[in-house]
């Protein structure tokens, strides 16, 4: 039997519409799907690459602590880059957000008291750096936690990644909890954070059989292996060698020549986990 060819087109045409009817309705289907999980689960930690209203989602499913990483603008001998407290305390702060499960991560604080200016003193003495007085400081750290606060988080955690203005993060943190001693959100000082970069690191590498001299106290094997781990493009490798160790008119204290990111993961891992630990030990115990 041979059917009429008017016939068969139109089976054809019937059977093609039906199939994109199939095939369109999938992926409307999966299209749904995709913007429903993406709706549910922020695709970063970070405030910065968030809307607001996937914050406010955040917020609503219990995402109520935000880490403000501080870090600073300062010279690291000629062979790292003068941001590596920015680029570092961004970077381990979002992998402690991560680990903590509920947190997001505020953008950094990269202004920050670095000696004086004029005569200018400590790091200033070095191209580059910036230096902001304690009181400017202090105030843009008040003014982040209670703005943190009125958006409805409920810890709001300080860690920095620099040593000198430690004391001026644990001051904010008292103060704002006086401030709120009715409220319920909570300024926690994370000092683990800086004492794991700055002593436990120190402690794990000279397990290894590296010396007091190599390992340094800025910008030495231990401060530029943990810059190797977190960015290797902030560290000039070719300038490792170039670095006097331990010279007061180089910014370098330590023996940068050894520094590698197999080491610097070393230091990533303490911070990590210490300042983890440190963050829920603070929650669980406040008031």
């Amino acid at each position: 039997m041979h059917l009429n060819k008017s016939v068969i087109n139109a089976t054809e045409k019937s059977a093609s519409m039906y199939l994109r009817r199939i095939v369109g309705a999938l992926c409307l289907t999966l299209g749904a799907l995709y913007y429903q999980g993406a709706q549910a689960t922020p695709f970063s930690v970070y405030l910065d690459d968030l809307t607001w209203t996937e914050t406010r989602d955040a917020l609503r499913v219990g995402a109520t602590t935000i880490i403000v990483p501080v870090g600073g603008t300062e010279q690291s001998g000629p062979h790292m880059a003068l941001g590596k407290h920015n680029v570092r305390v961004h970077v381990l702060a979002g992998q402690i957000a991560g680990k903590l499960g509920n947190a997001l991560v505020a953008p950094v604080v990269a202004y920050v008291p670095e000696g004086q200016i004029s005569p200018p003193s400590g790091h200033m003495r070095f191209a580059g750096s910036i230096s902001i007085p304690d009181d400017a400081f202090i105030a843009v750290l008040l003014g982040a936690g209670r703005s943190l606060k009125q958006h409805g988080f409920l810890d709001i955690v300080f860690i920095g990644d620099h040593g000198g203005y430690q004391s001026l993060l644990k001051e904010v943190a008292q103060r704002l909890n006086r401030e709120w001693a009715i409220s319920k959100t909570r300024a926690h000082y994370i000092p683990a954070y800086y004492r794991a970069a700055d002593e436990d690191f120190a402690q794990a590498l000279r397990a290894r059989g590296l010396s007091i001299g190599q390992i340094g106290t800025h910008a030495g094997l231990a401060d530029t292996s943990l810059m190797m781990a977190v960015d290797p493009s902030r560290v000039r490798v070719e300038q490792l060698g170039n670095s006097p160790s331990s010279e007061p008119s180089s910014g370098v204290s330590g023996d940068p020549k050894g520094s590698s990111a197999v080491l610097g993961r070393i230091g990533v891992d303490v911070i990590v986990d210490k300042s983890v630990q440190s963050i829920r030990q603070a929650i669980t115990q406040r008031p």
